[in-house]
């Protein structure tokens, strides 16, 4: 009663707060914040072990070691876990680290029998899943790299503070498309920009980048589609052999993973999804890339290539060959690069849906070039790539190809899906090529046949043409189109062929007007020839295409988009045409843009 009187706060009761600052408590711990979970602070609390931590957290996390063995193990080494993982970030122990990533182990993989059941709605099993693969990651972190957290593979002995940490070499050296991995940085603690949206996979392991160098010996291995530069996705996880009762040392084998084509590690009985890190990868990769000089480069010097490109003809892969996924092959525009692909990329490869169903495969061209000789190129790089890649024709998914260009890449796109017959040469000539095919070189002949006669690609299923002047830029027409024209030097080939072909016809009168080797920003004025007899050709039948338009500002049917207007976007024969408005010639990143590409993707692999 006395209390009532004085209006004093009993020793144990309530107060009102929000529940914004009870989630901040509940949800704070040594990942998030500063301070250790509740969950942990417990135990400091149960043994009387709070000053000591404070004082001396080696001291006290020893003592709290010394309790294993009762009937509370399974909740305590999930403690020891946190708390040496929270000691370590004080610290900068390596040991704390790998002694955080050994007891979070142990919560993940209980070896008692029956181990403990956890329910699945028990956060603590993804807390501990951070806990494992950051104590992983720091634990065996290079010392003063410049990367970020490079992982050192080398098989090597580590102290703990209370035992030894052995790190064991796998019995078979991880390869990656044929390649030896180096370099392996860490990517979780690495900020990305360039990208709307930053997509995890949640799991055990580290998720990590790292570079590509052949073996010695074994080059007849390697994938020819990746880039040699390539910064690649793999994940990193340490397998315990059994760990001793009293956790006074720890023997663990380092195992890579392609985690896209290796989804889950099985530990025991237990199957657990690997951790990935999809768009930090991606934005890794393009960190400093040589693609992002070839953009303008390529465009003016015609006959610079990317390392590896010739042998592909222009085609990469952003992953090693997976058999049963359909290839999306992505065609880049004028004085582009596959780099300008990344926002969709992240979102495609960001949705599990269409990870799992489809590979992402990207072209690389000269885009000052002639768009009749680029597109023999695409045409050569797909038509190698089927056969090298299913010489027995097994995988049905490689015959259901879809391929997406960009502005002068929906060119060769279309190019790839109709039948030229003699129209193109028709065109320049009136004089039937049989009859003067004799007067040139050999190569010059086989030149000019594979550019300008061939049928469609026989496992090409859908095409999206996006912003595609398939009636001409109107900005090849005027001063801006004068000045790029001037800027391209054509490949030593080419002018070889084009001299060739002038001095012919001087002579013969094989073609139509005088002959003058052209650009493409030639091909892409509206009055060019061979721009009106690709836009003629039907698209092949069993091809199903889409067109995505942008327009800046209404009305629709006379806007354009900087670069292209409406009218020569616009085609018939499309399965679905998208106009999106406002949007700018460059839509490829626009969410609409990647939206209408995802819905497409879904109908043509049957996702409902």
């Amino acid at each position: 009663m006395v209390a009532f009187a004085l209006g004093c706060a009993t020793p144990v009761g309530i107060k009102r707060t929000s529940f914004i600052a009870i989630d901040r408590e509940l949800a704070e711990n040594a990942i998030t914040g500063e301070t250790p979970s509740a969950f942990s602070r417990h135990f400091l609390e149960r043994l009387r072990l709070v000053r000591l931590y404070a004082d001396n957290p080696r001291e006290a996390l020893l003592r709290l070691r010394q309790g294993l063995g009762g009937p509370d193990d399974h909740d305590r080494v999930l403690a020891l876990s946190e708390l040496w993982f929270h000691s370590a970030r004080e610290s900068g122990d390596r040991g704390e680290y790998l002694a955080a990533a050994v007891f979070a182990y142990a919560f993940l993989f209980p070896q008692t029998e029956p181990p403990p059941t956890a329910s699945p709605y028990d956060q603590r099993t993804h807390f501990a899943l951070e806990l494992y693969n950051r104590g992983i990651a720091n634990g065996l972190a290079a010392p003063d790299s410049e990367r970020g957290i490079e992982l050192d593979p080398t098989p090597r002995q580590l102290q703990m503070p209370f035992g030894t940490f052995t790190l064991v070499a796998p019995k078979e050296e991880f390869r990656y498309g044929g390649y030896r991995i180096v370099h392996p940085v860490a990517l979780g603690d690495l900020e990305i920009r360039g990208l709307r949206n930053r997509y995890r996979r949640p799991g055990v392991g580290v998720a990590i980048a790292a570079g590509i160098e052949p073996v010695k010996g074994e080059n007849e291995e390697l994938d020819p589609w990746l880039p040699a530069r390539a910064k690649v996705p793999v994940t990193a996880f340490v397998r315990f052999d059994p760990l001793p009762r009293d956790f006074s040392g720890a023997h663990g084998t380092l195992e890579f993973y392609d985690a896209d084509d290796t989804p889950t590690v099985t530990v025991g009985s237990t199957v657990v999804p690997l951790a990935s890190d999809p768009s930090a990868a991606l934005a890794y990769r393009l960190e400093g890339a040589p693609v992002w000089d070839f953009e303008v480069a390529g465009f003016r010097r015609s006959d610079l290539a990317i390392a590896g490109a010739q042998k592909t003809h222009g085609l990469f892969f952003l992953n090693p060959y997976r058999p049963g996924r359909t290839p999306v092959v992505f065609v880049h525009g004028t004085a582009s690069s596959p780099a300008r692909w990344a926002e969709m990329a992240n979102e495609l490869l960001g949705d599990p849906r269409i990870a799992a169903r489809f590979q992402l495969w990207f072209f690389i061209y000269n885009s000052g070039n002639p768009v009749l000789l680029s597109a023999e190129g695409l045409r050569s790089g797909l038509s190698n790539a089927w056969a090298g890649l299913d010489p027995e024709n097994k995988d049905a998914a490689l015959q259901e190809m879809v391929l997406i260009g960009h502005s002068q890449g929906g060119l060769l796109v279309k190019g790839m899906v109709v039948s030229s017959g003699d129209k193109f040469w028709k065109a320049v000539s009136d004089k039937p090529f049989d009859e003067v095919e004799q007067d040139f070189s050999p190569e010059t002949r086989a030149l000019l046949k594979d550019a300008m006669f061939f049928e469609p690609l026989p496992f090409v299923r859908r095409v999206i043409f996006i912003s595609t002047p398939h009636h001409g830029s109107y900005l090849a027409e005027n001063w801006l189109g004068m000045l790029a024209r001037r800027l391209v030097n054509a490949p030593g080939a080419l002018t070889k062929a084009s001299v060739e072909v002038a001095k012919i016809n001087e002579r013969q009168r094989i073609l139509l007007r005088p002959f003058k080797l052209p650009t493409s920003v030639d091909n892409m004025d509206w009055s060019n020839p061979g721009l009106q007899v690709l836009a003629s050709l039907p698209i092949a039948p069993g091809v199903h295409a889409h067109s995505i338009i942008p327009v800046q500002k209404p009305p629709i049917e006379t806007g354009e988009d900087g670069v292209v207007k409406y009218q020569s976007a616009h085609i018939d024969g499309v399965e679905s045409e998208l106009v999106v408005m406002p949007a700018s010639h460059s839509t490829q990143s626009d969410p609409e843009t990647i939206e209408e590409v995802r819905r497409i993707l879904y109908e043509h692999a049957g996702i409902h």
